[in-house]
């Protein structure tokens, strides 16, 4: 097991006393490694089984909030019930959609961004049920920067909302984030302390909603409004595995 920074362990066993416990990730970057292929990612397998079986204890929930698809983040994540999925940066509930959502500014959005994608090898284009997201990660670095400012452009006659990340800009047809998700997860469950572990600028907008007793916990490098922080996703197996332990 991973050593965890002290100051860490000493809040995941404080959080681990809260009557009503809410245990949620990201999946790209922190229970899953980063990969060059987005259909290659799998999650670390002892972070699987420990948020499991945190899923499983009494008075716990788990969740997965990714920026993924549902449909997507269910084959990519393995994971089914106890442990909840939420795709699309909070749009896709296991129970459904979130908000309204506009296909026809959706097919619109699709169209233009596979027309900056065409030409540019490594540039690729992911359709989502409530966003479409324009990927670079695996393109030269001049197709990169054209092709995100291109998309920029092509932005300002949308209403969309635009989120970026690490190689990527997506546009959402309707406003919804991962902050916006774990409040929703809350509140439905009467959680009275939450613990998120995220390492992408999209997981900000849920570090900004923790609130007293809740842990956030910042996975690699970059300005956060997390607490704590890790360096990779080995450490988030680890200190799912801690609190498990505590928890149990």
């Amino acid at each position: 097991m991973s050593a965890l920074p002290s100051d860490l362990e000493e809040a995941l066993r404080s959080v681990a006393r809260a009557p009503r416990l809410l245990v949620t990730s990201d999946f790209d970057g922190t229970l899953a490694p980063i990969v060059n292929h987005p259909g290659d990612a799998r999650p670390l397998p002892a972070a699987a089984t420990a948020l499991r079986a945190l899923a499983a204890l009494p008075e716990t929930t788990a969740a997965l909030i990714s920026g993924r698809a549902l449909r997507d983040l269910v084959v990519l994540s393995g994971m089914s019930a106890p442990v909840h999925l939420v795709g699309s940066h909070g749009a896709e509930f296991d129970t459904g959609f979130a908000h309204d959502i506009d296909t026809q500014l959706l097919g619109r959005i699709t169209e233009e961004l596979e027309a900056i994608a065409a030409g540019r090898p490594g540039v690729t284009v992911e359709t989502k049920p409530a966003s479409v997201a324009l990927h670079v990660r695996n393109a030269a670095p001049d197709d990169a920067e054209a092709a995100l400012a291109q998309a920029r452009t092509a932005a300002e006659s949308w209403d969309a909302h635009a989120t970026a990340g690490k190689a990527v800009l997506e546009f959402a047809v309707i406003s919804t984030d991962k902050g916006e998700a774990i409040d929703i997860l809350r509140d439905r469950d009467d959680a009275s302390a939450v613990v998120f572990f995220g390492d992408d600028v999209t997981d900000e907008k849920a570090f900004r909603r923790m609130r007293v007793g809740d842990v956030g916990v910042k996975v690699g490098e970059g300005a956060t409004a997390a607490r704590y922080r890790v360096d990779a996703p080995a450490d988030v197996a680890a200190a799912l595995e801690f609190l498990l332990a505590q928890r149990a």
